[in-house]
């Protein structure tokens, strides 16, 4: 198995599922530990809450192998709710998320309309291959009302404005992981994938 796409009970796997696909990448959808353990690389995609989505998670014992894979220094990917959950806590849930970042993830508080949804600007603050033939400030698709604040600046890869300067994609050794949904941000979302592929 090339990809695996972990299932934990929040929509948007098959459509992350169909773009993997559509770049002629084989992928799976997966809820067991052994799967994990045996994918040349993992996508969390997300939708909903990381206090459910936690839940789901230890419901199936994927925590610990998800953990542990990442530890391993193998190719990661995390989208949205996916970002969210590699953080330490969440204001959304007391439920602890999976703690691989030191950071937080933070509710929008001001006057825009939240959930922050469609197309905004990414502003890249580092230069990383995952980017590659992406231009400068290209727009990708959100929805979302809460984002990342983690606290190493270094590893924070694109910015983008929502009422505030907001982290909305980071890179660190193996993992990269965006606030925005690359499979429904058209071709520029796609090339984000398949920059990611080509380099595992």
């Amino acid at each position: 198995m090339d990809t695996a796409i972990v299932d934990y009970g929040t929509g948007n796997i098959r459509s992350v599922l169909k773009a993997i696909e559509s770049l002629g990448y084989s992928a799976e959808v997966i809820d067991t530990p052994e799967k994990i353990s045996a994918a040349k690389s993992l996508i969390i995609p997300g939708q909903g809450s990381s206090g459910y989505a936690m839940k789901k998670l230890r419901e199936k014992q994927l925590v610990n192998p998800i953990i542990d894979y990442i530890k391993e220094q193998r190719p990661f990917f995390g989208v949205c709710l996916g970002l969210q959950l590699l953080m330490e806590t969440s204001e959304e849930d007391p439920e602890p998320c999976l703690g691989i970042i030191p950071g937080e993830v933070k509710r929008f508080q001001h006057g825009l309309k939240i959930p922050h949804m469609g197309w905004n600007q990414v502003q890249f603050t580092t230069q990383n291959p995952i980017f590659s033939g992406i231009p400068e400030d290209s727009f990708f698709y959100f929805v979302h009302s809460y984002y990342v604040d983690p606290f190493d600046d270094d590893i924070v890869l694109g910015e983008t404005e929502y009422g505030l300067t907001f982290c909305s994609a980071i890179a660190k050794d193996n993992i990269v992981a965006t606030q925005f949904h690359p499979e429904k941000s058209g071709e520029i979302g796609l090339s984000l994938y398949k920059n990611f592929l080509a380099n595992i």
